[in-house]
């Protein structure tokens, strides 16, 4: 991780945990916001106004932060407006690193070998680690935002002048039940996975594995009256959150990070769930399974010998 600017080397996965052993997981740094005019959005301060080829992603596959952005890109119809570096999956004691891998880029952009290159750009002062997604200023040389939830926001509204296409990802008339269960998504499932991978007491992995399967039980139930999407026949910005953790659950989840007790495809609700939101245009573009398993399974804390299963061979 970054201290006053200078990267510590021997990247470790967890950032800090507490008294029990629970992972927990770093803030973002960096909460500025795209908007029409140029004003402060939610967070943050302005001076970053909506233009076309002024904003671009920097992004990896075997993140599930990072897939909520790619995935709002292709639903929202921005690909002409928001370019994408794709970074290697295998994580290396400087973190994410550009290139050397089928399906990653080089930095052609700003020339950086690592992400944290960028965020000391941004910041030669910054201390933290150097995550993706990044959403990034051409104009200005730095980092806008590098808050999945932030960015997934602003993708799905800020450029409508540009590009008025796809579904309102996060309608004024569901907004407190999408938030509602967005909250719960993130501590008891997204994060949830985590907590149980990285636990470093017994506790800690069982009070996290719990939640996480009695949060798949739920959502397997929400599902059982047929609806299409969480909230009905409507996608939504949850259904982005929820996807890019089954997507990933057999692949790394159920193995690596111990949540085993029975994989996603033994669950009939939400396999067929997650395979009609992977079936939607664009969206099996975001999703790169040779990306996901090498980059959990390259994570030395979990996986020292670095061997990388043989399956599943498909989503």
């Amino acid at each position: 991780m970054l201290v006053n600017g200078v990267w510590q080397e021997n990247w470790q996965p967890v950032q800090a945990k507490d008294d029990e052993g629970r992972f927990i997981r770093q803030t973002s740094s960096f909460r500025n916001w795209v908007t029409p005019d140029g004003e402060p959005g939610p967070t943050g301060k302005g001076g970053f106004k909506v233009e076309k080829g002024r904003y671009h992603l920097y992004v990896a596959y075997i993140c599930p932060w990072a897939s909520r952005a790619l995935m709002a890109r292709e639903l929202k119809g921005l690909k002409e407006l928001i370019g994408v570096t794709v970074v290697n999956p295998r994580l290396t004691d400087q973190g994410w690193q550009f290139g050397g891998f089928p399906g990653a880029d080089e930095d052609s952009l700003n020339g950086a070998r690592y992400m944290h290159e960028l965020y000391t750009r941004a910041d030669p002062q910054i201390s933290g680690r150097a995550t993706v997604p990044v959403l990034w200023d051409k104009q200005t040389g730095t980092i806008v935002n590098n808050e999945s939830a932030d960015i997934l926001r602003m993708l799905n509204s800020a450029f409508r002048e540009l590009v008025d296409q796809g579904p309102d990802l996060y309608p004024a008339e569901l907004a407190a039940d999408i938030d509602a269960l967005n909250a719960y998504l993130y501590t008891d499932l997204n994060n949830g996975v985590y907590q149980a991978g990285f636990a470093s007491s017994q506790q800690a992995y069982d009070e996290a594995y719990g939640k996480v399967f009695t949060a798949l039980d739920e959502l397997e139930s929400r599902l059982a009256d047929g609806r299409t999407y969480l909230f009905g026949d409507r996608l939504t910005e949850t259904d982005i959150r929820l996807f890019v953790t089954l997507v990933r659950f057999d692949a790394a989840y159920h193995g690596l990070f111990k949540c085993n007790r029975n994989t996603l495809a033994s669950m009939p609700g939400l396999h067929a769930y997650m395979h009609r939101i992977l079936a939607l245009d664009g969206i099996a573009g975001t999703v790169h399974l040779d990306h996901i398993k090498a980059g959990y399974y390259s994570i030395k804390a979990l996986n020292p010998s670095g061997i990388v299963p043989a399956g599943p061979g498909q989503i």
